[in-house]
């Protein structure tokens, strides 16, 4: 029981950003929520700004993925006349 087993991990880290990216998601479990959001976006803040924005997700009840939705929806909101 010595050898080195080759598999990736449960929460394995992705060799590189765009394999992770280009990998597309697994199906989720969160069902109609997440057919609905077909694209990632990923952005760097720092681990002091992540955990403010965790707690204030946390205090509102809300995952910090819905929080973010409707943080960027209201500041980047539809173009008026644009199908939807």
């Amino acid at each position: 029981m010595s050898g080195r087993n080759d598999k990736p991990g449960f929460a394995a880290q992705p060799v590189d950003a765009e394999t992770w990216i280009k990998a597309g998601e697994a199906p989720s479990a969160r069902g109609r929520a997440a057919a609905t959001y077909t694209a990632r976006l990923t952005i760097d803040v720092t681990p002091d700004l992540r955990g403010r924005i965790k707690v204030a997700a946390f205090s509102r009840g809300v995952t910090v993925a819905d929080m973010l939705r409707e943080l960027l929806g209201r500041e980047y909101p539809e173009p008026e006349g644009e199908p939807q």
